[in-house]
């Protein structure tokens, strides 16, 4: 007899099974998951803590008219195995294959949106839902958010509008982390089977019109039971919050019970009105290795299923983020106006070592960029000097407080944007492609990039003395440059790598390391590169690079972002600044376009990245 799962082609195949079958699938999507993710790696602790609520929702509701709007997109394993994409789901992550987050491009019908980064489906739901009605549509529209990502403003805005428009949405919070309540069990079960059933709901809504018809004293009644009503869920339920923003609010409930879930969403499909379920699941469910430690498989590399060991994590030097952990502590030893600070990514940036040794001098605010700065910004003008630590890409979401906040202030903010450039696997919503062009325009801002591990403490050292805004921006991984920085640093220099007279390379960050290579292949080919290390996208250091200029006619820039305002640009804008002419010029880094996912050597391949490649084209254009 084979698999449920190899007949499961559509959300229409899963809802010709009957229920009884459904538990059997979950498991058979569990051991999908499993096979692949432990060959590709992958977010897998919340993928596998999602199956019955996935099943559950493309079994009651007519999806993909109906539409379902993921947040962040961690979850989104079981969505993918039965909307059409089983056959292919063993190229997960892979360059060419299938996204881990939902990808219009994979699937227009059933994801609707691409996306990959937190508290955004509450809006963007709401936004559909408001096209349903102008339309005259009646589609449902369902958005699932987790613990965490509610936690963001843009989630709270979303929610705040949603119930003020008491507009047909459901939102469904899937708990698996917070832990916002522990009430789950045979009395939460047996209340909310009451409060969800189609009978209750219309005999409330009758008693509700029946007595607002009462002469003199209806509307005084009516208020009265609902502040009766109210303060009872208040004591039986945690969500009075929600029903207070506008919202019927249901739970807590088991998030794994299928036959209950299918119950009480077919329950609940047609009320009309801002529904909010509260479910609790358990992250990483059915593997006990995910289970018991969640973090390590929230975002993992392949691993061995039978022991739960990582395959192939042996790292070979230490990475950026490795040395901004042993960096920040050591200088939190010296100076204790310090303070980290982070959006819910203490152990992704390295700021785990910080946080247990000066637990009073850290701060993880959550999901919320946003905030993140304009806190920090306070902790500034208080007199205090905080370091922020964050992916390239999150950081993105609080460019207003950086312009607003930080710079138009003049404030000691360190901002230490990890992850930029190519990311790798997790692909176009994860790539800090952008920051260069994002950040360099932001008056006041200092911006260097380091070139090793070793030259990022340095460059550490020197953010913190600063009495003014500062950006560090360094790569996922480490570098296999052995060389040691010329110290100290200073404001606004550059660093000469090798001398040649016949081409100057003038790389930022980790692209010293293909500056070096090129200037390898290139000296093969009889061509001496000058290779020069720049540190500062801002402010360049002007002084070398008129001499250099004068002496060389030919140069080339490379950076690991987007040429659009790119590093590239800086240079080409110092130069009509300084009225310098007669230089042949080629600039290499990323297109104007939204990287797709793969290995990051392959996408440095792909983009003409590599020392070969451009060594190619600087022969065959420039020489």
């Amino acid at each position: 007899m084979g698999r449920i799962l190899d007949n499961i082609n559509s959300p229409s195949d899963l809802r010709k099974l009957n229920a009884a079958h459904l538990p059997e699938l979950a498991e058979e999507i569990r051991a999908a998951i499993l096979g692949t993710v432990s060959r590709t790696g992958g977010h897998l602790a919340s993928s596998l803590g999602a199956v019955e609520l996935t099943l559950a929702l493309h079994y009651v509701f007519n999806t993909p008219d109906d539409k379902i709007i993921w947040d962040v997109g961690h979850q989104s394993y079981t969505h993918k195995l039965i909307t059409g994409r089983r056959d292919n789901f063993h190229s997960l992550r892979q360059l060419g294959g299938l996204s881990g987050f939902p990808n219009r491009e994979e699937s227009p019908l059933h994801d609707v949106f691409t996306c990959g980064h937190a508290s955004t489906s509450i809006s963007t739901a709401l936004g559909l839902v408001a096209s349903r009605d102008l339309q005259g549509s009646s589609e449902k529209i369902i958005a699932v958010i987790g613990d965490a990502s509610l936690a963001g403003g843009m989630a709270f805005e979303a929610l705040n509008h949603a119930g003020h428009t008491q507009k047909d949405v459901i939102v469904i919070l899937n708990d698996n982390e917070l832990s916002i309540t522990q009430s789950v069990g045979a009395l939460s079960k047996y209340l909310n089977r009451i409060i969800t059933a189609p009978t209750y709901n219309k005999i409330r809504k009758d008693i509700e019109k029946l007595v607002k018809r009462i002469p003199r004293f209806g509307f005084r009644a009516y208020r009265a039971a609902r502040k009766l009503e109210e303060g009872l869920k208040n004591l039986l339920t945690p969500g009075i919050l929600f029903e207070e923003m506008g919202f019927r609010y249901f739970g807590p409930m088991d998030g794994h019970d299928l036959r209950h879930l299918i119950l009480m969403l077919r329950n609940l499909k047609d009320l009309n009105e801002p529904i909010f379920i509260h479910l609790v699941t358990k992250k990483g469910k059915g593997y006990k290795f995910a289970e018991d430690d969640p973090m390590s498989f929230h975002g993992t590399g392949p691993f061995d299923i039978n022991s739960g060991e990582k395959i192939g994590e042996k790292k070979a030097s230490e990475t950026f983020t490795d040395a901004f952990a042993d960096k920040i502590v050591e200088l939190g030893a010296v100076d204790s106006k310090i303070i980290g600070v982070t959006a819910a990514m203490i152990d992704g940036t390295g700021f785990k070592k910080y946080a247990n040794k000066y637990p009073e001098r850290f701060f993880d605010v959550g999901i919320a960029e946003e905030h993140a700065v304009g806190f920090s910004a306070g902790l500034a003008r208080g007199g205090f000097k905080p370091v922020i630590a964050a992916y390239s890409t999150f950081l993105q979401r609080s460019y207003d407080q950086i312009v607003h906040d930080v710079c138009l202030q003049n404030l000691p903010v360190t901002l230490c944007l990890d992850r930029a450039g190519l990311v790798g696997e997790d692909g176009p919503t994860h790539h800090g492609s952008f920051d260069i062009a994002y950040l360099r325009h932001i008056p006041n801002l200092t911006f260097m990039a380091p070139a090793t591990p070793l030259e990022l403490k340095a460059m550490l050292e020197f953010a913190v003395s600063l009495n003014s805004p500062c950006a560090v921006r360094y790569p996922k991984g480490g570098s296999s440059l052995s060389m040691a920085p010329s110290l100290p640093i200073e404001l606004g220099k550059a660093e000469v790598l090798r001398d040649g007279a016949d081409i100057a390379i003038i790389s930022i960050g980790a692209m010293a390391e293909t500056a070096l290579g090129l200037a390898d292949l290139l000296a093969k080919k009889r061509v001496n590169a000058t290779v020069v290390n720049a540190r500062f996208i801002k402010p360049l250091d002007e002084t070398l690079l008129v001499e250099i200029f004068g002496r060389i006619k030919r140069f080339i820039t490379i950076e690991d972002g987007v040429l659009d305002g790119g590093f590239g640009s800086t240079i080409l804008e110092f130069i009509e600044r300084a009225h310098i002419g007669s230089i042949k010029i080629k600039r290499f880094g990323l297109p104007n376009k939204f990287i797709e996912h793969g290995r990051r050597e392959e996408l440095f391949s792909k983009y003409n990245l590599t020392p070969q490649a451009i060594c190619d084209v600087i022969i065959r254009e420039m020489m």
